[in-house]
């Protein structure tokens, strides 16, 4: 795996998951130093910043969001910081999501596990983002059509995809198809920064909903 962990342990667990159960148990432990571990010069974790930025140029501030994988609240923070009011989170983790209800950023919190079905009827949200989860070990890109369902025409799906998966992992070539087939528009797909204290580079996804 060419990904850099800079040596931390939780990353390394991270990227070689076997699944939901797993994923679980691991971001349960990491709940309460994940955000020190990530956010400081070592990993220089970015992702979520860059994310939020990308999620307000192409949507606005007036939406409703679903951040899906949420972990501690790290993309609903910074999109509050920008302006917008009303996300809703999920993710696998208990831990993670108790941390993540600690920030005041959320209207909902609710434990899911992205690699079944979302319990979301069609069209409910402005916009799904989606940071820090298609990667190694975690949910694979038939999410993506999943997260297209629950977001309203006209609406937005801005996601991270580690860079070195973009392709092999078949994010690519399912990001192909779901524009092929008129369920997305790609208004942008560009390389941005990820983990930067260890030059871990991203694909960053913004996809309208047709």
């Amino acid at each position: 795996m060419a990904t850099s962990t800079g040596g931390d342990p939780h990353l390394e667990r991270a990227y070689t998951l076997s699944g939901p159960e797993d994923a679980r148990a691991l971001y349960d432990e990491w709940a309460a130093t994940y955000d020190t571990d990530l956010t400081g010069e070592t990993q220089g974790y970015v992702a979520p910043s860059v994310t939020a930025d990308a999620v307000v140029t192409a949507a606005g501030t007036g939406i409703e969001v679903l951040d899906a994988g949420c972990g501690t609240g790290l993309v609903g923070v910074e999109l509050q910081r920008r302006g917008v009011a009303t996300i809703d989170g999920v993710d696998v983790s208990p831990g993670m999501l108790e941390r993540a209800r600690e920030t005041g950023a959320y209207r909902d919190l609710s434990e899911a596990d992205l690699t079944a079905a979302l319990e979301l009827s069609d069209d409910r949200y402005d916009a799904v983002v989606c940071v820090g989860t298609l990667t190694h070990g975690h949910v694979g890109p038939v999410v993506i059509e999943e997260f297209a369902r629950v977001i309203r025409p006209g609406g937005f799906l801005v996601a991270t995809v580690l860079d070195d998966v973009w392709e092999s992992g078949g994010y690519r070539a399912e990001v192909d198809r779901l524009c092929a087939g008129d369920v997305l528009e790609a208004v942008s797909i560009e390389i941005a920064q990820y983990r930067s204290g260890q030059q871990v580079d991203c694909r960053l996804l913004v996809l309208r909903v047709r």
